[in-house]
């Protein structure tokens, strides 16, 4: 079965054209699914004969939502959702002043099995499709009937380990959904060959880097993708993407109250990336069923964020959404499994 909604216009129109079908007739099938057409049965301009080829040979990709938790603190939207095989993904959606913001995830589970993380606990089971990335925002906007502004690959797994789908998503979205690639951030671990890749492609949306520690030995006991792409050549492989496309990068921090959030370590981190276009994002680590971890003080953060400043890099404390729903990546999916929601 052929994943039409993954298929550019260029690749729709000769696929039809091939099947027999006048091109015109691809211009149509493309228009409902920029409009999320979820069922051939919609598609009511086209001839009976083009409907019933479409669903013997192809299908539309949904992402169905079968839960909704809402933050009673600030609106922010959890949602699980069901793929076609039975499997489970989350998307968050959140409200800014800049409009709406999806973080939609990029797999079913994660390979690289972050200490921190509940979706890593959770193991892997495969990647998405391109278009089962862009059902995850079709169905949001129709849920709070809304237009999404905004889009984050920062949910369940790990976008540069599937890298060619992401990729083509990237060259989907502004045509399907309308949004441009300067409303796009992609976050990565630190798969550091991808990176390069990245950067060379020269693509307008932003980059994010999981750091969560200044030092080899500190962030290979939370984050094993460290073992194989060690903090210097992580930190290369940045520059190389700064230097080469001109646009800052943000490193995300996790503080993680007594493992990462001391002076010393501020000192080390505003060292490591002293001089580099970039903006660290200082975050209250999510609290994690079976997870140790507990999230700094407000005081600590503080003055985590305050040695940073005084060695002149931009840093600011993330504000934490969703704190009273089930805000960490995969915990409201092993919960759900769990039957605890």
């Amino acid at each position: 079965m052929i994943d039409l909604r993954s298929m550019t216009r260029d690749e729709l129109t000769r696929y039809l054209v091939d099947s027999g079908f006048e091109k015109y007739r691809a211009s149509q099938v493309y228009n409902w699914l920029t409009k999320g057409a979820t069922d051939f049965s919609e598609m009511t301009n086209l001839p009976e004969r083009l409907r019933r080829f479409l669903r013997e040979h192809t299908y539309l990709a949904t992402a169905r939502i079968v839960r909704r938790q809402v933050s009673k603190i600030d609106g922010t939207v959890k949602y699980l959702m069901q793929l076609y095989d039975g499997e489970y993904i989350e998307s968050v959606l959140m409200r800014y002043h800049h409009g709406l913001s999806i973080c939609i995830s990029a797999q079913v589970g994660c390979k690289m099995g972050c200490t921190f993380c509940a979706t890593g606990k959770s193991g892997y089971a495969r990647d998405l499709t391109t278009s089962e990335m862009l059902a995850q925002i079709m169905s949001a906007s129709d849920d709070c009937g809304e237009r999404i502004a905004n889009v984050v690959l920062m949910g369940m797994g790990e976008p540069f380990d599937n890298y060619e789908n992401v990729m083509r998503f990237l060259s989907l979205l502004p045509d399907t959904v309308g949004i441009g690639m300067r409303h796009i951030t992609i976050s990565t671990c630190g798969i550091v060959p991808r990176i390069y890749e990245f950067a060379d492609r020269m693509l307008q949306c932003g980059l994010s880097v999981s750091l969560h520690a200044p030092h080899d030995e500190q962030r290979s006991m939370t984050m094993p993708i460290n073992r194989r792409y060690p903090i210097g050549e992580l930190m290369q492989a940045c520059r190389y993407y700064t230097d080469k496309t001109g646009r800052r990068i943000t490193f995300e921090y996790a503080l993680i109250d007594g493992v990462n959030d001391s002076d010393e370590s501020a000192r080390a981190l505003g060292r490591l990336v002293q001089g580099m276009l970039c903006h660290i994002n200082l975050i209250p680590v999510n609290t994690v069923t079976g997870a140790r971890y507990q999230k700094s003080t407000t005081e600590r953060r503080t003055a985590f964020c305050h040695r940073l400043s005084e060695m002149g890099v931009n840093a600011t404390v993330r504000r934490t959404l969703g704190a009273d729903i089930d805000a960490s990546c995969g915990q409201l999916k092993r919960n759900f499994e769990k039957g605890d929601v």
